[in-house]
């Protein structure tokens, strides 16, 4: 093997190792927690005294990266800087010098351990009186002293000085591709339009888009890239259906946020890395049977809840039969749906649908053929493409939860989401989708806004679930909360006139009441 090889394999080697952190030991660990949110190894509050007369409170209001940052670069406030605590500057056999002039030389672990603890540098000057003086046991010492050394290494994945990368799952054909396409269309404009204005805190957006494939072990893996080898910050608006209740696991141990409509597809993804902007169907066919119950009178039944045979669809089927045995519903029964089958039970009063559109229209020709028109409902994101197909016979007795309508829309909202269409090429298909993915990245931005320059994941997770009365100025009012991950959970209902498919809102948005 030639020497300019070899050279250039070791450059590769070692340009590799700089770009993924390796995983701290388990002291460097504790002396991260200890840093960041001034607790022991022990899970103890560890204290500081604060002021000249040496008032102790609880590190976990005066961390030491509360002052010095995440990445131990020190941030001004008022009169106030702080130094840099990198352990390259602290050992630097130069010596240091503070703001005031004053020389004192470089810092060993012993002379920092004091500085920590007593407010007094290598050169035995006091620091700065607003400096807090930590109560460290010897373990707890150690601890953060190894993770300083570790501290200009240990980089937030996805978030560099001037990039924010994000990543998301999307088909770019098959079933979904169309679906996928759109969103695209959609989170480009928005990372193009925010990079126009700045980016975020003067960070550029980067979004790498992955196609899950058509099954779970293709999606899990497309994941596993975006986490490991791409090492994105977070994940926006994905559409993989083929990932289960795992898909919240592995967020949960990579620590990675996630903001998108999830359980628009069905299967609820409960866990608190997940934030999502829509009401999911779930949802969506509560808000249904809630409207049907007030105003339709139809408790009697018999009620049927039609789905098809895939794992998020049963699952929403099954929370939506047990919500309605639990709330009077009577005769209701859960049948599987195959639209090219020709057998399907007759004789309901009303029908919830979960599934395709073409399934949803083929239903309805069925019925009107057997000469029945039941009420129907669904959920419009998933059956208002194909309404054209459903027979007149339905008119006013089509039932559709909308997670948002036109008069949701603000004029700076609808401005936006114009332009961005005009930008991108797209009419008006799949609007829940489109608003979905657009309402992610306004969630995205407010998050990282509040997490501030010295952001975190943790930050952002923190930021997002404080958030109240969120306007996107394209759905009602978004909240999150410590149990909360859903800024919706209601819906608008709206009654269809067919064929022309006139529709008129027969209830706004009313958060449904919480179920266990």
């Amino acid at each position: 093997m030639n020497i300019a090889l070899v050279l250039g394999l070791l450059l590769f080697g070692g340009i590799a190792l700089t770009a993924h952190a390796q995983p701290l030991s388990f002291s460097e660990s504790a002396g991260k927690r200890l840093y960041h949110e001034g607790v022991s190894a022990s899970g103890e509050p560890v204290m500081v005294r604060v002021g000249a007369a040496g008032m102790p409170v609880p590190a976990t209001r005066l961390p030491c990266a509360s002052c010095h940052g995440e990445g131990g670069l020190g941030r001004a406030e008022g009169e106030v800087r702080p130094p840099d605590l990198r352990w390259s500057r602290l050992a630097s056999s130069q010596g240091q010098q503070h703001i005031n002039g004053r020389s004192y030389p470089a810092y060993s672990e012993s002379s920092l351990a004091r500085a920590v603890q007593e407010g007094r540098d290598p050169g035995n000057n006091r620091l700065d009186p607003t400096m807090p003086r930590f109560v460290l046991s010897m373990t707890d010492q150690r601890n953060l002293m190894a993770y300083l050394k570790h501290l200009a290494e240990d980089r937030v994945p996805g978030l560099a000085p001037d990039s924010l990368h994000l990543g998301t799952l999307l088909p770019g054909s098959g079933p979904l591709g169309e679906e996928g396409v759109t969103v695209a269309a959609v989170l480009n404009g928005c990372v193009a339009r925010i990079n126009e204005a700045g980016g975020i805190h003067g960070r550029q957006l980067r979004l790498t888009i992955l196609d899950p494939g058509a099954d779970r072990a293709s999606a899990e893996k497309a994941l596993d890239r975006l986490i490991d080898e791409e090492q994105v910050f977070a994940l926006i608006a994905p559409l993989a259906p083929a990932l289960d209740v795992g898909f919240a696991e592995r967020l949960e141990q990579a620590g990675i946020p996630l903001i998108g409509p999830l359980s628009l597809q069905g299967a609820p993804h409960a866990s608190p890395q997940i934030f999502e902007p829509l009401p999911g169907l779930r949802e969506q066919l509560i808000a249904l049977a809630d409207y049907a119950r007030a105003s339709l009178r139809v408790l009697q039944g018999p009620t049927l809840i039609a789905y098809p045979d895939e794992p998020g669809q049963r699952l929403a089927a099954q929370e939506l039969g047990k919500y309605l045995q639990g709330h009077a519903w009577q005769k209701v029964r859960l049948q599987t749906y195959d639209p090219a089958g020709d057998e399907f039970p007759l004789g309901s009063r009303s029908v919830f649908y979960l599934g395709s559109s073409s399934g949803f229209s083929h239903l309805a020709e069925r019925l009107q053929t057997a000469g029945q028109v039941p009420y129907l409902f669904a959920a419009s994101n998933q059956v208002a493409g194909n309404l054209t197909q459903v027979p007149s016979g339905f008119s006013r007795r089509v039932f559709l939860a909308f997670p948002f309508v036109p008069s949701d829309w603000t004029l700076a909202g609808r401005l936006a989401l114009t332009q961005l269409r005009e930008h991108q090429g797209l009419g008006g298909q799949h609007a829940v989708l489109q608003v979905g993915a657009f309402s992610s990245m306004m969630l995205l931005g407010e998050g990282m806004k509040q997490a501030g320059r010295d952001a975190s994941r943790e930050k952002l997770v923190s930021a997002l679930e404080g958030l109240h009365d969120f306007d996107t100025g394209l759905t009602p009012l978004m909240s999150f909360g410590p149990g909360r991950r859903l800024g919706l959970s209601g819906a608008h209902i709206v009654t269809v006139d067919l064929p022309d498919q006139r529709f008129y809102l027969v209830a706004p948005y009313k958060p449904i009441a919480a179920t266990p």
